[in-house]
């Protein structure tokens, strides 16, 4: 199997935001990470973290103090970096007065993807995050959960090898935030970098490979999300429930071998898990019922 190839290097990146008069503020202070092909990596963090402004300095729209980074192999805001990137912020800008498809055709049209195929990608886009049937209304008249994927729309227009997303999923509802939580990880399978920051971290545990905790300017951890939630001193035992007798046979024989009485419970599950389910289960019972129903009257 290949070696994955970075996509995004940053190296001793430092930040600090001169002001008259003073020593300046240090927004960040030489941290440094890597993204590779096909990873999704999430930078988390308070408000006022420096996550925003890592993000600025990867797209090249502010100079770094000292460090350095390297995108596709190129300098931060040169062409053929940016050509490379898809970029979603935080808060949506458009033209509230163009429709959906409108907006992709613009971006597209940034890119210089001919005509033909301009509209090619954009219906396939649209599909993908669930605006086909909104593609012609006007932008002012999306939610805020249709704004943000549009959003996600245009920064997938010109297949992006790096895809730097800021509160992704931030206004979705939670079928909306399955759905491209999904559309990320199938994305990085693909052989996307995805790089994300968000404040919700139920979905940055779903969905990242690697993440760095960014806190006053300085990354405090980074590494594999699964080996930092790891508690190597807890085991799980998991078993079918066995009648009460066993169970506390069992319980009485690992408190034996191991000196220590153990926690034993019905495992839970992720509220979103219950609500999809809630929704799955009802949808079929109304197509149930909607088949009944065709058959009474026949």
């Amino acid at each position: 199997m290949a070696e994955r190839q970075p996509v995004l290097q940053v190296q001793e990146l430092r930040k600090v935001y001169k002001r008259w008069f003073t020593p300046g503020v240090i927004a960040v202070d030489g941290i440094s990470f890597a993204v590779t092909e096909g990873e999704v990596f999430g930078l988390l963090g308070p408000n006022g973290s420096g996550k925003s402004t890592t993000i600025k300095l990867i797209l090249g729209l502010l100079r770094p103090s000292g460090g350095s980074i390297n995108v596709l192999g190129h300098a931060p805001g040169s062409h053929a970096a940016l050509t490379g990137i898809g970029y979603l912020p935080e808060d949506n800008y458009f033209q509230t007065f163009l429709t959906g498809f409108q907006t992709l055709d613009f971006v597209g049209k940034l890119y210089s993807i001919t005509g033909a195929q301009r509209r090619k990608r954009i219906e396939e886009l649209l599909e993908t995050v669930g605006l086909s049937g909104a593609a012609h209304r006007p932008i002012r008249e999306y939610s805020r959960g249709m704004l943000r994927r549009i959003g996600i729309a245009q920064a997938l227009i010109g297949k992006p090898k790096l895809l730097l997303l800021d509160e992704p999923t931030s206004g979705l509802d939670p079928i909306g935030n399955r759905e491209m939580k999904d559309l990320f990880i199938r994305l990085a399978k693909e052989g996307t970098a995805v790089f994300l920051s968000s404040h919700l971290l139920g979905d940055v545990e779903d969905v990242c490979h690697r993440i760095g905790i960014l806190e006053s300017g300085r990354l405090r951890k980074v590494g594999g999300i699964r080996e930092l939630l790891t508690d190597k001193e807890v085991i799980e035992l998991k078993l079918r429930t066995p009648p009460d007798e066993k169970r506390d046979e069992l319980l009485a024989q690992v408190e034996k071998i191991t000196g220590e009485k153990p926690e034993a419970g019905h495992p839970s599950r992720s509220l979103e898990s219950l609500f999809l389910e809630t929704l799955s289960e009802e949808g079929a019972d109304d197509a149930a019922d909607a088949g009944d129903s065709s058959n009474d009257n026949s």
